[in-house]
């Protein structure tokens, strides 16, 4: 049994949290004697030992006491909405049965797991801590330890072999997120070759190509319903939580009337229109040793936000509603091709002209450079001739055709995207005549990253790397000037020091996804938060490729 007292151990939020160990019912799940066997030397691709993980942590309990009642327990990738399936297997807490399954695939209990985690705030680390002692608790060793540096490579290089590996990666688990604007999203990256945990697996390919192969929502339903069905038999990561994103602000700050919505992403929300006392918005997700390029993790740094444009806006739930630095677009009805007109007079921030041939060389240059976001690969890789030209046998994309005189660029596609104007909203304008000899594989090593020049509201004018970065206002951006700078200090997605500087007085503006970040905020008399629902899961990600 799990005593009580190993919590209480472990100190911060930790000590919140009280055990009552009981006797838990699940429903047995059926697993075949073709699928119950370990598929490589490594027991994490048995998918009993990973269905013994996914039940041996007490989801309910932490999420009563770490997370204040805040979260929503997960059972599979999707949040709950129209997509969800109503015949999932049961992974709810479940010791006994853990062990049972434990014991059935002959786990090494003298293995020691590798958990890593990119979230540097205390809520995590005590999260970890419960974890380790849970699965103590079955027989499973495991330590945990969090990433710094290139965190994106450390985390999502896959194998040379997206089927036999060896691992690419050098974890056993890994705790972090899935932040979708597409609910697609949650699966594509399971397609053979491009995950780093899951070995390529044909059926799943199957089930991923049926729920790309319509926009229509009722079309799609029943196949988000089997790739649910089938990924949470197999147990292939162990869903954890839904969370909602809050956003915080201080007192010095009015939108004025803008609206608020998924910050995390790009959304129609105006920057350029705030009003900040004092002039200075000062706030976090600044650059730690570079910028990082835009087209993977979107809108998370504000520098991805407010520095580079879009063609497209979407609303704050992230429903694409009109134009950005486009004048006017045109969807054909089979949704085969996609027409920009590009607004007139548009300009980068050093004063070079923004034209449809930036547009196209960032589309082409998304088709080959790495860590792109995965509804941007699926959009460039679904244009006219995009195979041909990322494996060199043409040196253009046949389904990109533009004139620059008429400020016009078309995309004609050669299989149907259902969240192409989803893309487009979140996908930055790269400049190519600061980046067009860069080879696209080397895209984030360029000196560019050190000082980027975008086209949005907010422009770069000084850097100290690991300190701060100002952005000024762009006197030519096509939405109006701001009339106010922004200061970004660095940080990562969550952020470690956020309640010190706004306790300092240096945070007016940001978000977070830490419950007890919100409390703290909330308790400050210059800060207030706001909840906002957004489609986000936490999981366990398990490696299931063999080690060097």
């Amino acid at each position: 049994m799990l005593a009580s007292s190993v919590f209480y151990s472990i100190g911060g939020n930790m000590k919140k949290l009280y055990v009552v160990i009981v006797a838990v019912l699940a429903h047995l799940m059926f697993i075949s004697s073709a699928s119950a066997q370990p598929t490589n030397s490594n027991q994490l691709s048995d998918p009993r030992v990973r269905q013994a993980l996914c039940m041996a942590i007490d989801m309910k309990t932490i999420g009563e006491t770490l997370f204040e009642d805040q979260i929503i327990m997960a059972d599979s990738l999707l949040p709950n909405g129209p997509y969800k399936s109503p015949n999932l297997p049961d992974y709810s807490y479940n010791p006994e049965k853990a062990r049972q399954l434990l014991a059935e695939a002959n786990w090494d209990s003298n293995r020691e797991l590798d958990m890593v985690f990119y979230y540097g705030d205390q809520l995590t680390t005590d999260f970890m801590a419960a974890i380790q002692a849970y699965f103590a608790d079955v027989g499973v060793k495991m330590t945990y330890r969090l990433l710094q540096g290139d965190v994106g490579a450390q985390l999502n290089s896959v194998p040379e072999d997206g089927v036999n590996g060896p691992a690419a990666v050098d974890y056993d688990l890994g705790y972090g997120a899935r932040a979708a604007i597409a609910m697609q999203e949650y699966y594509n990256s399971f397609k053979t070759g491009l995950n780093p945990q899951t070995p390529g697996d044909p059926k799943m390919d199957a089930l991923i190509e049926k729920i790309n192969s319509s926009a229509d929502p009722e079309v799609l339903k029943p196949y988000f319903f089997e790739i649910q069905e089938y990924q949470m038999e197999k147990a292939n990561i162990c869903p954890l939580y839904y969370q909602k994103l809050f956003i915080y602000e201080s007192d010095k700050v009015s939108r004025n009337g803008e609206m608020y919505g998924n910050d995390q992403y790009n959304y129609d929300w105006k920057i350029e229109n705030w009003k900040v006392d004092g002039g200075v918005l000062q706030t976090n997700t600044g650059p730690i040793e570079f910028f990082e390029q835009p087209w993977y993790n979107l809108g998370i740094w504000i520098h991805s936000k407010v520095v580079f444009d879009r063609l497209l806006v979407a609303d704050g739930g992230l429903v694409p509603t009109g134009c950005s630095a486009c004048e006017s677009y045109d969807l054909a009805p089979d949704g085969m091709s996609l027409t920009f007109k590009l607004r007139d007079g548009l300009t980068w921030h050093d004063g070079d002209d923004f034209t449809v041939e930036d547009v196209a060389w960032s589309i082409r240059t998304a088709i080959k450079a790495p860590r792109i976001h995965s509804v941007v690969v699926n959009t460039v890789n679904s244009i006219k001739g995009a195979e041909a030209f990322k494996n060199g046998s043409t040196d253009d994309v046949a389904g990109i055709k533009y004139s620059i005189a008429d400020r016009t660029i078309t995309l004609e596609m050669a299989t149907l995207d259902p969240n192409i104007l989803t893309t487009f909203s979140q996908f930055a304008i790269l400049p190519k005549h600061k980046l067009g000899d860069v080879d696209p594989n080397q895209l984030q090593q360029s000196d560019f990253w050190q000082m980027p020049v975008g086209s949005g509201p907010f422009k770069v004018t000084e850097v100290k790397m690991n300190d701060f970065a100002k952005l000024v206002p762009f006197d030519n951006y096509h939405g109006g000037k701001a009339g106010f700078d922004i200061i970004a200090y660095p940080s990562f997605d969550g952020d470690g020091n956020l309640i010190k500087n706004a306790a300092a007085g240096k945070m007016d503006y940001g978000f977070t996804k830490n419950v007890a970040d919100v409390a703290a905020l909330d308790a400050m008399a210059n800060m207030s938060t706001k909840a906002v629902d957004i489609p986000y899961t936490r999981m366990m990600w398990i490696m299931q490729y063999p080690k060097p």
